[in-house]
């Protein structure tokens, strides 16, 4: 095994393989693992060889080599980092600039929830099909193409004279932030070791960081200098975008070429899709959730009588909280399992979000800190827990558990805001939060990843 150079912009080399790695590729279990299976048994699930302690079976046929090291490439893991955070920065424009875009277009809470709802849906159709043909290529185009886009689309939001510009705008810059998740998603396991939970909770941390400083920027720039100055923060991410251009590597194809879309599901997923389909499903329940407090409690704030900029810091609390709660359940999944730390947080979700919902004054700060601890600690779990069960479509599998539950979860903003208009943000926001209590009954349900 052979060190890659931190800042080389190529994928890293494998040396030739040991006698006895061969000798075990002829085994069943090895051929098993080739075919990215699992055995579920006794509510265990045993993991591929590579996830396994028998030397014999390190060194499956198709795993890329860094994931027989135990050693962890940071720099080149903070570099695909840099590319969510300046992503997510300029995503999370959008939503603390609501107050501001309804003022100026006049827009209902309907057309903000389809606003909202049409942005996310790009997500649920995009990053499935891109994650598959990340796995497919070698290729860094979807993962530069994706952050051009974000970067320079969504900051000429601010000069969108009606509803259907904005829409314009925020679609594109939501197709690149569609497209470069799944390809850096699927890139952090080859440089992370042995230590791949926490290696993903800060490349996770760095769009929940970006959530977080983004509302509290640009809510403090649009005062001082309105919407129509947006486009001057372009120049923010043209650095960073000519910084990662130079140093970050091309992602690994998982050798699915020879598949179609549909079959490298059924090949990859194979006996552990019921798995893959709870883990999804609860990571659905929790962006439904999670994007209805995101879009409406900001309107909710304004309405309540908070300034922009103190809705931006709000906002920026909710989020920070999620920087923090990711990482510590990154590493504690890593050591205790995941299962644990999933019903953990998605017990006191609710409660944490009635907080948010109620604290009155100031003390909305603190709300808005728990809830964003308990709605976000689980994000980069449940992207874990799938790429270990399906370890051979890395990508795709986390478009899934991203792209695929958080834009089937958005899409639902439309209804929600419908809703709001009927019934008050405040009454749909409340019956919001008691739905992670339901996800309850399926992470029972889930088996032990070892």
């Amino acid at each position: 095994m052979t060190e890659p150079d931190p800042m080389h912009p190529k994928s890293p080399k494998t040396t030739a393989a040991d006698p006895m790695q061969k000798t075990a590729a002829h085994t069943t279990s090895a051929d098993n693992c080739a075919r990215g299976t699992m055995h579920d048994t006794s509510d265990n699930i045993s993991m591929p060889a590579s996830e396994t302690d028998s030397p014999a079976a390190a060194a499956p046929a198709y795993s890329p080599a860094p994931e027989t090291d135990s050693r962890v490439n940071y720099s080149i893991v903070l570099v695909i980092t840099l590319v969510h955070f300046t992503g997510d920065f300029y995503s999370s424009f959008f939503a603390p600039l609501l107050p501001a875009f309804v003022d100026k277009l006049g827009l209902t809470l309907a057309q903000v929830g389809l606003l909202t709802g049409l942005v996310r849906l790009l997500a649920f159709m995009i990053q499935p099909v891109v994650g598959y043909l990340s796995d497919r290529y070698e290729s860094r185009w979807f993962i530069f193409t994706g952050l051009f886009l974000a970067f320079f689309c969504i900051p000429f939001s601010g000069l969108a004279p009606n509803f259907w510009v904005l829409l314009l705008v925020l679609c594109l810059g939501s197709l690149g932030s569609s497209m470069f998740h799944p390809a850096t998603t699927g890139m952090v396991p080859l440089y992370s070791g042995n230590r791949t939970g926490f290696c993903l909770s800060i490349y996770n941390t760095g769009g929940t960081l970006a959530f977080a400083l983004g509302p509290v920027f640009i809510t403090w720039y649009v005062a001082h200098y309105s919407l129509e100055a947006m486009p001057w923060t372009i120049i923010l991410g043209l650095v960073a975008f000519l910084f990662c251009l130079k140093y970050l590597p091309a992602p690994q194809s998982e050798n699915l070429s020879h598949m179609g879309f549909f079959k490298s599901l059924k090949v990859t997923l194979g006996p552990v899709y019921k798995t893959i389909f709870l883990i999804w499903l609860v990571m659905f329940l929790r962006a439904v959730t999670g994007q209805a407090f995101m879009t409406f409690m900001p309107i909710y704030l304004a309405d309540t009588g908070h300034p922009l900029p103190s809705v931006g810091l709000i906002v920026s609390f909710f989020i920070v909280a999620g920087t923090l709660s990711g990482l510590v359940a990154g590493y504690l999944a890593d050591r205790t399992g995941f299962k644990k730390i999933f019903f953990i947080s998605h017990l006191l979700m609710a409660p944490a979000l009635m907080l948010y919902l109620y604290l009155p004054g100031p003390y909305v700060f603190i709300g808005a800190f728990f809830a964003g601890f308990f709605v976000l600690a689980s994000l980069p779990l449940g992207v874990v827990m799938a790429q270990k069960l399906v370890p051979r479509s890395r990508a795709m599998v986390s478009s899934l558990m991203m792209g695929f539950a958080y834009g089937l979860g958005g899409a639902l903003s439309p209804v929600v805001g419908t809703l709001a208009d009927i019934y008050t943000i405040e009454t749909v926001l409340l019956y919001t939060a008691f739905i992670p209590l339901l996800s309850l009954v399926f992470i029972a349900m889930f088996p032990r990843v070892s």
